[in-house]
């Protein structure tokens, strides 16, 4: 590949958090106008490589260079006033200010006599989101909106700082395919004014579109960098992992048993200050023992609300319907009483509401189950970080001490955590929103490997997916919601990606192309 002059160069780039060495002698360099997507498993120090980029980690070993003038960052301010945004994986927004509020926090606009404006805050917020492909009201607080939505609001909040350079960390993990390729066409309109792009994602068909070049990591340090049109998904996920990966969906064919779960004409209590969602209306669906049933859909069709029922943390709980467990009609009246019944839930924003961030990877891991390993009201502490181990090598997680916060761990290991959790607890049904959203090939092949595990241990999975392919691959049913009601049930032995989407949509609908997020 030729060469591009240089706006970022970064050079030996070392860090280390603990006893893991998250960067290890990088070289990375950005050209203006070039997108060059950032390619690795989870842990391989992507995050962290942008984080040093960004301003968010100061102590590091190695050079940055912006236009070959070396800079340094005492924080992420600096880094903005430098000319580089980055927009995080995790969601960094405020959800009980305003949209606008959100995207100018910090650097509110002041009217001449210095308060401040918010006619014009309001305008521009508009114009900024009308321009990232989205229409939303800019005074409506950000914790009502979806994730998708705010998603689409930290990239207008990214490109109001007019950035020179922009790190998108998995901007489309919880988008729909319009809003893709609507920030496509953001992004090329950015690179045709010059903006750098650095573009971390585990969806390889993106890579392929947006990217100039491409660059993996593996275990702290650059493998290799490659033109993302002439190598195959098959050689990148190899160089990714080190080793071949032969397919992703192995998780094997498991004898179902009893019914475990009957939903019989579910619907909720409206939700009066989250109008964005829908709410299930009319959902019936059964899960057996050891059998994996998907929910699909599109945003808002009610995947999320149902799991939320189920788990007993939707607010107002179901207005009709009857839920049975094993046969016996229960209400779960909170995460406690789900717990007791034997359900474990995996939610969708593992950071907001699956994990303690300030807290350590064992206290997190044990978190659901702490009354298994004490007596007397006193905790075993040697059981608890006994059965922390246990859980860490089965799910193969990546990290330094137990005693590490969890925040510090890279988002696939983050979620592995959550699920570790819910595990310790020993459930009947588990329930996914979302799995595998951000998390790596690897790590997307660990977790489907567990499932078939699972499964074949006797576990009921009801598991909510934007990604067709997860569910035809993973499940052995997947039931469709649109519109808050159940409208389709299919064997994936039998039915494919484009009957889940047509199904999804409504009748008569017309698409070119499946597989992408619904």
């Amino acid at each position: 590949m030729a060469e591009v002059a240089a706006l970022v160069r970064m050079a030996r780039i070392g860090k280390r958090y603990g006893g893991v060495r998250a960067c290890r002698e990088v070289d990375f360099s950005l050209g203006a106008g070039e997108v060059h997507a950032l390619l690795g498993e989870n842990g391989a120090g992507k995050s962290t490589l942008m984080k040093i980029l960004s301003g968010d980690v100061t102590d590091y070993d190695g050079e940055i260079r912006i236009n070959d003038e070396p800079v340094s960052f005492g924080g992420p301010t600096d880094a903005q006033a430098a000319g580089i945004a980055m927009i995080h994986q995790e969601l960094d927004l405020v959800p009980g200010l305003s949209v606008a509020d959100n995207i100018f926090l910090g650097r509110e606009l002041r009217t001449p006599w210095r308060t401040v404006d918010r006619r014009r805050m309001d305008r521009e917020a508009r114009a900024l989101l009308e321009r990232s492909g989205v229409r939303l009201d800019p005074r409506r607080p950000v914790g009502e909106l979806r994730v998708g939505e705010q998603q689409l609001v930290t990239i207008a909040k990214a490109i109001s700082l007019d950035a020179r350079v922009l790190i998108m960390d998995e901007p489309t993990s919880a988008l729909t395919t319009s809003e893709v390729e609507r920030l496509f066409v953001v992004i090329r309109e950015l690179r045709r004014a010059g903006v750098g792009i650095v573009y971390i994602s585990h969806r390889m068909e993106e890579i392929a579109q947006v990217a100039d070049r491409a660059t993996v990591l593996r275990n702290g340090e650059v493998v290799t960098s490659f033109d993302p049109r002439k190598l195959s998904t098959a050689e990148v996920v190899e160089a990714m992992v080190g080793r071949p990966v032969q397919t992703m969906f192995t998780t094997p064919d498991a004898a179902t048993g009893d019914e475990l779960l009957r939903v019989e004409d579910l619907a909720l209590t409206p939700r009066r200050h989250r109008p964005g969602r829908r709410d299930p209306a009319g959902i019936s669906l059964t899960v057996r023992a050891g059998e994996i049933v998907g929910l699909a859909g599109l945003l808002g069709a009610g995947r999320t609300e149902l799991l939320e029922t189920l788990y007993g943390v939707a607010p107002g709980g179901p207005r009709s319907g009857r839920i049975l467990l094993q046969g016996k009609e229960i209400r779960p009246r909170g995460p406690r009483d789900a717990l007791a019944r034997g359900i474990g839930f995996v939610p969708e924003d593992r950071r907001a509401s699956g994990l303690v961030l300030f807290h350590s990877i064992l206290a997190n891991t044990v978190l659901s189950s702490v009354p298994q390993y004490g007596r007397f009201g006193v905790v075993g502490r040697r059981r608890e970080r006994a059965a922390s181990v246990r859980m860490a090598d089965r799910l193969r997680l990546k990290f330094g001490r137990l005693q590490d916060e969890v925040g510090t761990l890279s988002g696939g290991n983050q979620q592995k955590v959550v699920f570790g959790r819910m595990l310790l607890t020993a459930p009947k049904l588990l329930l996914l929103d979302e799995p595998t959203r951000g998390v790596d090939i690897g790590a997307k092949a660990e977790i489907y490997r567990l499932l078939g595990e699972l499964a074949g241990q006797g576990l009921g999975v009801l598991l909510a997916s934007s990604e067709l392919p997860e569910l035809v691959g993973v499940c052995d049913r997947v039931v469709v919601l649109r519109d808050g009601r159940d409208v389709a049930s299919f064997s994936t032995a039998d039915s494919g990606e484009g009957d889940l989407l047509a199904a999804a949509m409504g009748e008569g609908a017309v698409f070119e192309q499946v597989g992408g997020p619904l």
